[in-house]
């Protein structure tokens, strides 16, 4: 076939504007891209996608087998930087709002709140799930719609360069990192690596004449956002919205003390930790000129899901389950507003941390020795570096040995903790 420039892709992309990369999500009329990786080839199944109903499937190997579907197949040089390539030539076709949200802990928490409030009030697009790497970013830009009026992309990131990259073709012209905390270490080498990867934002919109939003009470990101055109802050104690947390029955209840009308605002998350995520939604909002009203029905209504800040019934207990992920950071975080919990009965399950590199172990056992300066009833640590460390407390495995013995003791009114890296699963105790 004869070769395509973006501008030829761009038109059939707006003939199909869905796009799969997994034949097993496919509908008819997707653009297949064809991606590969370590572990798969998607030119492997371009014939079974343009068979299952693919408009066209993008490929970067000739496809033997393929002369009924010559017309359908377009070969370009690398499957995933055309991709990215349409992505940009799609995200410059938009003026509207391009907030990237970036972080530690609890970006996607944040980018879940920013949505729902921008939702009440304009038509908005945003990363579905955590597709927030150098597949999901594209993908994400590519299901924006002509109708929309903003956008919010969560931009993960685990090295140097990643966020640079991502912003290269999403091209946002508002930024925030919630926080830089000790996450991906392996990658970033340090928290000042950690720092420098996810400034990459900032860079890039400062470069570029954008708006940042940060928490105005960390002083590492007010250093950050100097130079900026325009900064817009939050914070419990600084900033243009200031607000500080109490519990609600186990849950976050946020009382604003500065910038609008509302009073107090009764999250369904769980954890004064989440106070940031909710601060930078509603100065956010606040920025866009969302009525007041939309923005604290929108927060009031999340709910969170996957494993994150949730607050469950499980056999007769209450479980704070925030199993998504973890660093420790998070984790700290975490042991904090548990042991502020109110409860008699507060049984800790901390799964093992990943991509935390040569200071893995010592992180693991800094974890333990900070466990030990309160009163549990009991603690549970399951699989990773927890295995090489030196505690009193109960170690397993694997989840399911946790799970087993954990059903064994038929707890009943208790509070319980369950928290750990993606690769461990703890969720699955209570499944």
């Amino acid at each position: 076939m004869s070769e395509y420039s973006i501008e030829d892709l761009y038109k059939i992309y707006l003939q199909y504007p869905h796009v799969q990369t997994d034949t097993r999500k496919l509908k008819i009329g997707d653009l297949y891209f064809a991606l590969k990786g370590p572990n798969f080839n998607g030119n492997l199944f371009a014939i079974a996608a343009l068979e299952a109903g693919a408009s066209y499937a993008i490929v970067d190997e000739p496809i033997p087998n393929s002369a009924s579907f010559d017309h359908k197949i377009i070969q370009v040089a690398d499957v995933l930087s055309t991709l990215q390539s349409l992505a940009k030539y799609h995200r410059q076709q938009f003026t509207i709002p391009f907030i990237a949200i970036t972080g530690s802990n609890g970006k996607t928490t944040t980018k879940e709140l920013v949505s729902a409030v921008l939702s009440s009030h304009f038509i908005t697009y945003t990363t579905q799930g955590n597709l927030n790497n150098h597949i999901g970013v594209p993908l994400t830009l590519l299901s924006i719609q002509s109708d929309a009026q903003m956008a919010v992309i969560e931009m993960g990131a685990n090295h140097l360069n990643e966020i640079k990259s991502y912003c290269a073709y999403t091209l946002p012209n508002f930024g925030l990192i919630n926080n830089c905390g000790k996450a991906h270490l392996e990658g970033f080498g340090s928290v000042e690596g950690v720092r420098k990867g996810k400034g990459e934002l900032f860079d890039f919109i400062k470069a570029n004449h954008g708006s940042l939003f940060i928490n105005a009470d960390y002083d590492y990101l007010v250093n950050m956002s100097q130079g900026a055109d325009a900064i817009i802050s939050y914070g419990q104690e600084n900033g243009n919205v200031t607000g500080y947390a109490t519990n609600q029955n186990g849950l976050l209840q946020v009382n604003l003390t500065k910038a609008c009308h509302i009073h107090a605002i009764q999250t369904q998350l769980v954890g004064e930790y989440n106070l940031p995520n909710v601060l930078a939604a509603i100065c956010i909002g606040l920025y866009f000129k969302v009525p007041e009203d939309k923005i604290k029905a929108a927060i009031e209504k999340y709910t969170p899901n996957n494993s994150r800040s949730q607050l469950v019934k499980w056999n007769n207990n209450d479980v704070i389950l925030d199993a998504y992920n973890a660093n420790p950071s998070s984790m700290k975080v975490a042991i904090d507003n548990f042991a502020n919990t109110p409860s008699s009965q507060k049984i800790v399950c901390l799964g093992g941390m990943k991509e935390l590199g040569a200071d893995s172990i010592q992180e693991h056992q800094d974890l333990i020795d900070y466990l030990q300066k309160f009163e549990w009833k009991q603690v549970i640590l399951v699989g990773g570096d927890f295995k090489t460390c030196a505690h009193p407390y109960l170690f397993f495995e694997t989840t399911d040995q946790a799970k087993n013995w954990i059903l064994d003791q038929h707890f009943q009114q208790h509070t319980i903790l369950i928290k750990g890296s993606r690769g461990i699963q703890m969720e699955k105790i209570i499944a």
